[in-house]
């Protein structure tokens, strides 16, 4: 999303006056108001739910990309048209594709170091183009192959989110064609989403999801472009819930609208959990990035910094902050600026980021979006109860790799029990060994990690 993520932290109505003003600003940093939780069981003490076997997740969020579009290229001049002061970029100097060549140069530079994430492909980026209709200025067969990309090689380790329909101006969902008005009021990045009920927002965002559904993208979350929604969280939340499940069936949808880069908590956040005890049990998961883009920024015209993120000798920088925490280190970055017109020097400064935080680090884990919100579900909305030397775990989603720490009551090794039948768990020496059906014991503590079922499951300590 075309918006600088690094800003001081200002109150809701002076950064809601300075965006209208056309000030181009962290919308995304904006305090976030509490959402509604909505139904928590009770977790018994003498049990603690870790991070999954024990390490610290990580992340990577990529925003403003899509198939070929370089979205700097051609949302600048729609912007610019709002808000003239403020988008002053020579944008025809940006190149108007990034290629798939760096999209399979990027993907497999990560594949091979398990860097996980999300990656966005907006469905009608800039109004270009339909991803699903044809993009003009690129043939029928270019297209194709740059969504197989995606679909085939990128898939496996990337979730893919829309960013709203467009990322510029606001689309009719009755016909499919942006609004007359160009103002602040029907731009994605601003206006338009403040004010609209939860139903509306699903309805713009199920536009969205069936874009990509049609060619095969599929997904189980959102993004938002700019400040999307930002004066209407809770809509936000329920639609984003609603739309995701209606289009893909997405057992635990989840969105990306928030960072910060001060001293709150970074941990996703667990909302509208409802059902939990019946059939058909919701909720909807808040990720939460911790860094700006300190790559190359939205446009790909501003250098970023890689000892803002770790400092060269390893100790300083906004990810030892909350990697020492043990929260998510979840990282931001826009497209243009990573591909950085051809230059690639976001990406030299993300390669240098994740060569420092694994010489710093050896108990991280890269995960995508959907696989910490699945985590972080099973975390805070299994039931656990603990009678003498039995702990039962009554969850309504599964996850993998779920590990809990528990006070040893005996000597002897823990023993799992899902569906009626024993699971083998086999004995680790140190905790960084833990992985699924492993345990770990310390004077105190046996440490257990293992698949966490739907329903019911015990463990005898």
């Amino acid at each position: 999303m075309p918006i600088q993520k690094v800003m001081t932290r200002r109150d809701l109505l002076k950064m809601t006056a300075l965006v209208t003003a056309g000030a181009h600003l962290a919308i995304k940093s904006i305090p976030a108001v509490a959402q509604d939780k909505g139904e928590r069981p009770k977790q018994a003490g003498g049990v603690t739910v870790l991070n999954p076997q024990n390490r610290v997740p990580m992340s990577f969020i990529i925003d403003d990309s899509t198939c070929l579009v370089n979205l700097a290229h051609f949302g600048i001049p729609q912007f610019a048209e709002v808000f003239p002061d403020s988008y002053k970029q020579d944008w025809k100097k940006l190149p108007r594709e990034i290629p798939d060549s760096f999209v399979r140069e990027f993907g497999q530079w990560c594949r091979e170091r398990k860097v996980k994430g999300k990656y966005s492909i907006v469905p009608y980026p800039a109004l270009v183009g339909w991803l699903d209709r044809g993009l003009p200025g690129w043939s029928k067969n270019e297209l194709a192959e740059s969504i197989k990309l995606v679909r085939e090689f990128m898939m496996p380790d990337w979730d893919i989110h829309p960013e709203m329909v467009s990322h510029t101006r606001v689309i009719d969902t009755k016909t499919g064609r942006p609004y007359p008005e160009r103002s602040e009021r029907f731009m994605e990045n601003w206006g338009w989403s403040q004010d609209k009920s939860t139903d509306e927002l699903a309805d713009y965002m199920a536009y969205a999801l069936r874009i990509l559904k049609n060619v095969g993208l599929d997904c189980e979350g959102i993004t938002t472009p700019g400040g999307f929604g930002n004066r209407n969280r809770d809509n936000l939340a329920k639609a984003t819930l609603e739309s995701c499940r209606d289009v893909f069936k997405a057992e635990i949808p989840h969105y990306f609208r928030h960072l910060f880069t001060d001293d709150r908590s970074v941990a996703p956040r667990v909302e509208y959990a409802s059902g939990l005890k019946g059939s058909n049990p919701k909720c909807v998961v808040s990720i939460i990035g911790c860094t700006g883009d300190w790559f190359g920024g939205w446009d790909g015209l501003n250098p970023g910094s890689v000892d803002k993120f770790i400092t060269k000798d390893l100790k300083g920088g906004r990810l030892p902050q909350v990697i020492d925490k043990g929260e998510p280190a979840i990282l931001v970055c826009h497209w243009p600026g990573i591909y950085y017109n051809g230059q690639e020097i976001g990406f030299n400064i993300f390669k240098e980021v994740v060569r420092r935080i694994h010489a710093r680090y050896e108990n991280l884990l890269w995960l995508k979006l959907s696989e910490i919100s699945r985590y972080w579900a099973a975390k805070e909305l299994t039931q656990i109860e603990k009678q003498g030397t039995r702990v039962t775990f009554n969850a309504p989603f599964a996850t993998t790799r779920f590990t809990v720490r528990i006070k040893k009551n005996s000597s002897s090794a823990p023993k799992l029990t899902v569906n009626r039948y024993l699971v083998q768990l086999r004995k680790v020496k140190r905790p960084l060994q833990l992985e699924t059906g492993t345990f770990h014991t310390d004077a105190q503590n046996v440490t257990v990690c293992f698949d966490l079922p739907k329903g019911k499951s015990t463990l005898d300590v």
